[in-house]
């Protein structure tokens, strides 16, 4: 007899990035028409000479081969506090500083912590599908906050405060948001702490993208309340701001008995993140704080040229918000469906996108357009092949 797997992470979805791929798999595309891949968010460029050389020197020591503190090296903790207090203000510690394997992990981890059968997570819609798909194969459930376009992808804290109820174990934001681009204002922030603080469940916030935010914004200032550590748990990532995706090193920063608990999950699933990961984090943080600025300007560079890209007269899509990595698009073809719409561009425009539809419920009419991985200069060619995607 065959050996059962759970059927819980059975009924997940598959992983949606290779389904994707799929669409153009076997097809060729000429060389002066390439395809052009917006559905994964991955950085353009690899990490910056002196942190790669700095590794490899890191990787003759045989110190790195071993574990670290669950929680990471002392090191990284600190940096990683010193870096918040520089952005947001407030009184944040190396003990409130948490290293994961990860951002992704760093949410597995906290959900874990939170919640369990029977209880659930406002997620706004759209959400990114990592978080959806940890929710569901523990058991827990998602219940949406709605999409609102005329708010530009911003969720309504009032929606939340109808919403949360006895079994809410947190509320989740990301911001600069995946897949809507979207940033919400410091008083959204603010209220959504409130909501939480009221309802007695944590405040989630994904901040993954903070850093491709404009030089000397402050995203929050929730880490100046002197109670912050009751309600809120921070998440970020060091993948995307110095090009790491594969070192895998993020973050949870939170205190008092939420610490206590991911502890016990991090040791069973990670142990501790990976050491040459955090070897990087460490050199980021110290030396490439010019890098760092040039790299977000570049960024927002070509969110800017994507939003220039879009004011043609003749394009009927609508780019309904735009920031760091991602544009969220809304459609125009009233009679075809979002994965329709995405499949068509893929294999007749050479444009690899992702529907709507596979970051929530509601969202037929949209597309998720991750450009950071492309020039600048091209930009207008992607509203060049929408045009002609139009008949």
């Amino acid at each position: 007899m065959t050996f059962q797997t759970n059927p819980r992470v059975d009924a997940v979805k598959a992983p949606p990035i290779p389904e994707a791929w799929s669409w153009v798999e076997g097809m060729t595309f000429p060389a002066d028409r390439p395809l052009l891949d917006v559905c994964q968010a991955v950085p353009s460029s690899p990490p910056p000479d002196a942190l790669r050389a700095h590794v490899a020197a890191r990787a003759a020591d045989p110190e790195t081969a071993r574990y670290t503190d669950i929680f990471g090296l002392p090191a990284l903790r600190q940096g990683l506090a010193d870096d918040i207090k520089n952005l947001y203000g407030g009184d944040v510690t190396d003990q409130d500083a948490m290293i994961m394997a990860g951002c992704n992990q760093a949410f597995f981890n906290t959900i874990v912590s939170l919640a369990g059968d029977g209880d659930h997570i406002l997620l706004p819609a759209p959400w990114y599908f990592n978080h959806e798909m940890t929710a569901d194969m523990l058991g827990v459930g998602v219940v949406p906050l709605p999409f609102h376009a005329d708010r530009g992808g911003v969720p309504d804290p009032e929606d939340a405060r109808r919403m949360v109820n006895a079994n809410t174990r947190a509320i989740v934001l990301v911001s600069p948001n995946n897949p809507t681009g979207a940033v919400y204002p410091p008083d959204v922030f603010n209220a959504f702490f409130e909501v939480a603080k009221e309802a007695g469940c944590a405040l989630v916030i994904d901040e993954t993208y903070r850093d491709f935010l404009p030089a000397g914004t402050q995203p929050h200032d929730l880490f100046c309340r002197s109670d912050w550590r009751d309600t809120l748990v921070h998440l970020y990532s060091f993948s995307k701001v110095y090009c790491l995706t594969g070192y895998r090193v993020g973050a949870a920063v939170a205190g008092g008995k939420f610490a206590a608990a991911i502890e016990k999950v991090t040791d069973c699933v990670q142990i501790c993140a990976p050491h040459l990961g955090q070897e990087a984090a460490i050199y980021g943080l110290g030396n490439l704080k010019a890098w760092r600025e040039e790299n977000a300007t570049i960024m927002a560079g070509r969110a800017d040229a994507l939003r220039r890209a879009f004011a043609r007269n003749d394009l009927t899509y609508d780019l309904v918000s735009a920031g760091a990595y991602f544009g969220y698009v809304r459609h125009p073809f009233e009679d075809r469906s979002d994965v329709e719409v995405a499949q068509m561009l893929a294999r007749e425009q050479g444009l690899l996108t992702l529907p709507g539809t596979w970051f929530g419920p509601g969202q037929e009419r949209y597309l998720r357009f991750a450009f950071a991985n492309l020039d600048e200069a091209i930009m207008p060619t992607i509203a060049e092949r929408l045009v002609e995607s139009q008949g």
